[in-house]
């Protein structure tokens, strides 16, 4: 049987491609958990210090959810299908919103349901021109599931989510790019190179800095400010006695380029 993600690792990023472009990279269980258990690898490799997230064929990025393999669940009842698909499918996306290194999404094509929660959920978005994003559940006579409720309008506002969720109906790149669903529309032959870009831009800086500041946007996000800020401290706590933030500072102090090495082994007081 084919692999349902392929990976190739180069300049420290790892591109991972949804692959079952046969069904529009529809997210069946098994998928969903190769990727968890890649990303549990990447999590653990200091070499790999971004991630690049895309789907196989022309056609879609992910059109969501595997609707024959959930149907079964659904008819098996309410407690399996909760396990099965919903935990599943919650379970994954948070994952890719508090990684700690960055995950770019690089949407190809169509980005319905599933798809579109992935790129909710991940920490930044480039999508091809020829990107197509939906909310289509409803058209199943049931509401998202993979936290589409919930991210969508912290991104988009209440209004504009609740269009989308209540009429299901596709929307442009143009209007993801206006709601804050994703950064950037690029030609679709460059897409992969702007995802490329952006991960090189990333990871010339402190890996230990980047974690940092994902966990303190992730986890402030929905914190009152006040724990925010606490959230903020307790993050440039951790880095203060680091290499990497001596290293950035003293780089910064003769103006050369820092050589960071991404350890979170405290350094010796001077």
């Amino acid at each position: 049987m084919p692999n349902h993600m392929l990976v190739e690792i180069s300049d420290k990023v790892a591109l991972l491609t949804l692959n079952r472009p046969e069904k529009l990279n529809a997210l069946s269980y098994a998928l969903i958990d190769e990727l968890m258990a890649l990303l549990d690898t990447i999590e653990a490799d200091r070499a790999v210090q971004a991630v690049i997230l895309t789907g196989a064929g022309e056609r879609a990025f992910s059109a969501g959810g595997d609707i024959p393999e959930f149907t079964r669940s659904v008819y098996a009842g309410a407690d399996i299908a909760v396990r099965e698909f919903v935990r599943r499918g919650q379970t994954m996306t948070a994952r890719l919103e508090a990684f700690p290194k960055p995950i770019i999404a690089a949407v190809n094509g169509l980005a319905y349901g599933g798809g579109c929660e992935i790129t909710e959920a991940v920490h930044i978005a480039i999508a091809s021109d020829r990107a197509m994003f939906a909310k289509p559940e409803i058209h199943l006579g049931m509401p998202p599931t993979f936290g589409g409720t919930q991210r969508l309008p912290r991104l988009a506002g209440r209004k504009r989510a609740l269009e989308l969720l209540l009429t299901g109906d596709p929307f442009s790149p143009t209007r993801a790019l206006e709601m804050g669903l994703i950064n950037r529309i690029v030609p679709h032959e460059n897409l992969l190179e702007a995802a490329h870009d952006m991960a090189q831009r990333i990871t010339r800086h402190s890996p230990l800095a980047t974690a940092g500041i994902i966990t303190a946007v992730t986890r402030g996000l929905n914190a009152s400010i006040g724990e925010g800020l606490a959230i903020e401290r307790e993050q440039f706590a951790r880095m203060a006695p680091t290499y990497d933030l001596r290293e950035g500072l003293e780089a910064w102090s003769v103006r050369r380029t820092p050589e960071y090495n991404g350890s979170w082994t405290a350094m010796p007081a001077d």
